[in-house]
């Protein structure tokens, strides 16, 4: 798989999860499920504060421009703005991984490897907003259910 490859099913990938930001209603942000957890809010937050991790260890100069987001102070537009540049940031680098061998600093084996992990550990917590908003009586519209597999036209 060619690097400009992985970098654009990341892209999809990270279009998706703000695809389906946009849909949650505001109210809806703070719904937890029933085992508590993080709201889904935090559940976004947490997914770019771990891009930022990872992109601490193989590329710091990213995190110039990338403030972690702190759970005090959560909106859409907040985060939908740290889930873009974050995601910016993560193609950049698997991008730029074609250099350096198909490596990532700090993460073995290889690009292809790191981007299954993030898409798997993203995924995770998709899931777990969905459960969380329909355990809080905000169910997803069954359009953006289906809509985030529709990987061919994210």
């Amino acid at each position: 798989m060619s690097e400009s490859h992985i970098a654009q099913a990341w892209a999809i990938h990270d279009r998706i999860n703000r695809y389906l930001l946009a849909a949650i209603p505001d109210k809806a942000l703070a719904a937890v499920s029933a085992s508590k957890g993080r709201s889904v809010a935090e559940q976004f937050a947490h997914i770019h504060n771990v891009r930022l991790m990872w992109l601490k260890s193989a590329q710091p100069e990213a995190l110039a421009a990338l403030p972690k987001l702190e759970k005090d102070s959560l909106d859409r537009k907040k985060l939908n703005a740290a889930l873009e540049k974050s995601g910016a940031a993560i193609a950049k680098l698997l991008e730029q991984s074609a250099a350096d061998g198909g490596r990532i600093k700090g993460f073995k084996p290889h690009a292809t490897a790191f981007f299954g992990y993030l898409v798997s550990h993203e995924s995770h917590h998709r899931g777990q907003i969905m459960l969380a908003l329909k355990q809080s009586g905000f169910p997803v519209d069954k359009k953006i259910a289906y809509g985030i597999w529709e990987w061919g036209v994210r």
